[in-house]
Order: C-alpha cells, then sequence, then structure tokens
C-alpha cells in the first residue's frame, strides 16, 4: 500500500522508484533465505528454537497490532506532503523492504516446502530462479498498486480502517499455528 500511497501523494514515477528499492532487498531476503533454508536442513535440531521464538514474536506483534488499532480508531490523521527526490524514494523501498521482517521466514518455509517436495535442490540455478522470481513478483504487484490504486482506492478505504485488527488475527492466527507444530514437534 505505500507504493500506492507514493503514487497518490508524488507520482507514479516516484513510486517506481520505491519498487525497484524494495525489490532489491527483497532479491537480497531471498538470496539470504535459501542458504538459511540449507543450513537448516542440515541443522534440524534448530527449528525447534526458531518455532519458540517465533511463537514470542508473533504474540508481541499481536499486541502491538491491536493497540495500534485502538489507539487509531480514536485518532484523525492529518496528511503532510514533503517534496522527495527520486533517490529518497529508492531508499525509502529499500528501507522498508529491510523492516519488512516476515518475508525472510516466508521465503525460508518456501524453499524448505519445496526442498522437500523436490522442486528444488539448492544449486545455484535454483537460487537464482527463486531470488529473481521473489524480486519480479514483489514488483508486479506493487506495479498494479501503482497504476491501479485509484480503482481499489474505494475498496481500500474500509481495509485501511481495519487492517491492524487484520494483521493483529493473522499474528494470532501464526501464533497457534506455531504453537500447534511446537506441540506436535
Amino acid at each position: 500500500m505505500n507504493a500506492a500511497k507514493i503514487s497518490a501523494e508524488k507520482g507514479k514515477k516516484f513510486a517506481v522508484y520505491f519498487s525497484v528499492g524494495v525489490c532489491s532487498i527483497i532479491a537480497l531476503q531471498a538470496y539470504l533465505a535459501v542458504h538459511i533454508s540449507k543450513f537448516l536442513f542440515k541443522n534440524k535440531h534448530i527449528i525447534v528454537y526458531l518455532m519458540e521464538t517465533a511463537l514470542v514474536i508473533f504474540a508481541i506483534l499481536a499486541v502491538y497490532f491491536f493497540l495500534h488499532a485502538k489507539a487509531k480508531a480514536g485518532a484523525e490523521k492529518k496528511v503532510k506532503y514533503i517534496s522527495v527526490s527520486r533517490r529518497n524514494s529508492f531508499f525509502k523501498g529499500m528501507l522498508l523492504g529491510v523492516l519488512n521482517l516476515l518475508t525472510l521466514p516466508f521465503y525460508c518455509g518456501l524453499n524448505a516446502t519445496w526442498k522437500v517436495s523436490g522442486w528444488i535442490k539448492f544449486q545455484w540455478q535454483d537460487t537464482l530462479i527463486f531470488v529473481i522470481s521473489a524480486a519480479l513478483g514483489t514488483f508486479s504487484i506493487l506495479y498494479v498498486y501503482i497504476f491501479y490504486f485509484h480503482k481499489l482506492e474505494l475498496k481500500s478505504k474500509s481495509f485501511t480502517r481495519y487492517s491492524d485488527y487484520i494483521m493483529g488475527v493473522l499474528m494470532v492466527l501464526l501464533m497457534l499455528f506455531t504453537l500447534i507444530k511446537l506441540y506436535y514437534h
């Protein structure tokens, strides 16, 4: 949604620079996730500790999103417009890509699933295709947000109003899923 917001406030060109910044970080995270998955396949005992850590993180994030949603419901948001350069848009995209902490575990899990199913073998070709696909897939979605935001804007107002509640519920579901996996592990 940040790409759509930048598109609406500063123009489509700046939103594309933002998206390229996000995708550059996504490519690095996807590459790192492949190597983390490879490491975890060799050291399966570490997975239990990671799941316990994830459980705590999901609980903290759930509380944060529910508190943020409650605080946001009473406050009125003022829009502040600032001028930015292309470089600032690119680096803002990189910063938000780094701050998005869910991509790394997602790509690790995706790689692990594909390894178990036999779709990948952790060879350099598999890694290259995965990294390029993750970056291009992310850019494609952001591009759709940028150029079709005005059509989605009417529908997104209700989503924006409840987005923190949705994220809170998602974190609770992830926490429960992780708890069940830990119980049966």
